[in-house]
């Protein structure tokens, strides 16, 4: 599964080689309800093809219409273009109430600059695109993960690559999904199972795969709070260690795989340990929110679900509701029990 922007930028690079004129299109300026995020781009070709999305789908249609038209052609250096101004146009083009966007348009991207990136992508580095809209000249530099998205008014400075990374304990089916998924949401994905069962690891060439001990390998890989740590080999000899490091780190989620009733026993066995009470309340287990998940890529929705909101800072509720509402339901079952017994 590749990313959005991987999957424009690969468009981009095909129909360019193919000699077809192609227009990229990055949403720079939100205000409002707007669909798409700052950095959201797109790639038209001159027949109308597009890949990507800046919005819910009207303003992509504008574009198409402009491009076909030669209008989007005529220039050389990139535009402005400005929607839902007024409230005629924000109906126009299917934009919520107030919400306006504003592209830079550019005409004729460089193929080999682009190239250029999709390898930086490839090699895991986290890579600065800055375009300069009066030239339309494009540079590329490394760049860390604190770095967001910037927009002058003339220079557009956007992001590309792994800017979040998700490491995983086990390479079980479960693993398997949850990486995927996690590909496709832009994460860097390392795995680490020291187990000769799984030594050949996970068959995706876009996975880090390492063999060492959990605890060492955490040490090893330097987290940030631009991490996730999530523990799936359901092993507590494997899952324990890697959390005893994880909890004590920067990461931005952790989380381990297990019922509530051995996630309890968790908790007991980790506060044996150099933890103190509030890492170990920082864990998230049984991980995942409640969705009734039961196969294993369920389960990986779940799981995906639950580090996209702690990535976002989204209070977790869910979750909390329903171990509230299941208790309410067994102390019933208990009373009524109790009453049937006295009777």
């Amino acid at each position: 599964m590749d990313s959005t922007d991987l999957s424009v930028l690969n468009a981009a690079i095909e129909w360019l080689h193919a000699g077809r004129r192609t227009v990229l299109a990055t949403v720079v300026e939100t205000w409002g309800s707007s669909p798409r995020p700052v950095g959201a781009w797109l790639a038209i070709r001159d027949d109308g093809q597009v890949v990507g999305s800046v919005s819910g789908g009207c303003v992509e249609d504008d574009l198409i219409a402009r491009i076909r038209s030669g209008e989007l052609l005529a220039e050389d250096v990139p535009e402005l273009v400005t929607y839902g101004v007024t409230r005629e146009q924000a109906a126009r083009f299917g934009l919520p109430c107030g919400g306006r966007l504003r592209l830079v348009i550019e005409p004729a991207p460089e193929v080999g600059l682009l190239e250029e990136l999709r390898a930086r992508i490839h090699a895991k580095r986290l890579t600065v695109r800055e375009l300069d809209t009066c030239s339309g000249r494009s540079v590329l530099r490394d760049a860390t993960r604190g770095e967001t998205f910037f927009f002058d008014g003339r220079l557009m400075r956007t992001l590309y690559g792994p800017r979040w990374r998700l490491i995983v304990i086990g390479a079980g089916q479960l693993s398997q999904y949850v990486c995927e998924m996690a590909l496709a949401a832009d994460y860097e994905v390392v795995v680490i199972d020291p187990r000769e069962e799984f030594a050949e690891g996970l068959a995706n060439p876009a996975i880090t795969f390492r063999r060492d001990m959990p605890d060492d390998a955490i040490l090893d890989l330097t987290v940030d709070a631009h991490t996730a740590i999530v523990a799936l080999t359901h092993d507590p000899k494997l899952d324990d260690m890697a959390l005893l490091e994880a909890l004590k780190s920067p990461a931005f989620y952790v989380g381990a795989l297990g019922s509530r009733t051995n996630s309890a026993k968790r908790r007991e066995r980790l506060a044996l340990f150099d933890l103190t009470a509030d890492e170990i309340d920082r864990l998230h287990g049984p991980v995942g929110l409640f969705i009734g998940a039961r196969s294993p890529a369920e389960m990986a929705v779940s799981i995906l679900a639950e580090i996209t909101a702690a990535k976002y800072g989204v209070p977790i509720v869910q979750k909390r509701a329903f171990a509230e509402r299941e208790r309410a339901e067994r102390h019933t079952l208990l009373d009524t029990m109790s009453s049937a017994c006295r009777a």
